[in-house]
């Protein structure tokens, strides 16, 4: 008994339909060089009302911190977030998106410097629970790093030019 005389060009035929049809989707798919850029943002038509916004912001975050709504970890998130979409909104720089070393390699020296002194906080262990008589004299706060971190980032905002 043998094989058909068509069977082997049926599966050369289906051999050829699915190469066509990966080709398909490979050529499809792929990202088209120049096709598509980010439009440039150019400065705010007015960066001190910008600066007052973020200015607030970073208050509401210190206060949501100090009253207990958030924790010290999500307070410093959340001053990384608004120092990187500062910049984002100013300088059209993406850098809600960077690692901290491409934030390093832009041109905005005090917005990495004030984002690397909030990498400890963000991303350290958590503090343990203390209670009362534990801390050392001098020891600061929990919330001190709070208030510091806020603080730095208002600089940010404030010496922006």
């Amino acid at each position: 008994m043998s094989y058909s005389p068509w069977l082997p060009w049926a599966g050369l035929g289906l051999l050829l339909l699915v190469a066509v049809w990966l080709a398909y989707v490979f050529l499809s798919t792929r990202q088209k060089t120049g096709s598509w850029t980010a439009p440039a943002s150019g400065p705010p038509s007015d960066p001190s009302s910008l600066k007052g916004d973020y200015l607030r912001r970073i208050d509401a975050v210190a206060a949501d911190s100090a009253t207990g709504r958030l924790s010290a970890r999500a307070a410093h998130q959340a001053l990384s977030l608004l120092i990187r979409s500062f910049v984002r909104d100013i300088a059209g720089i993406d850098a809600p998106r960077m690692t901290l070393a491409e934030l390093r390699e832009q041109n905005i020296p005090a917005a990495a410097l004030a984002v690397s002194s909030l990498y400890p906080a963000e991303f350290g262990p958590e503090p343990r629970d203390s209670e009362p008589g534990d801390s050392e004299p001098g020891d600061p706060e929990p919330g001190d790093s709070v208030a510091t971190a806020a603080e730095t980032a208002r600089e940010v905002v404030r010496t922006w030019s």
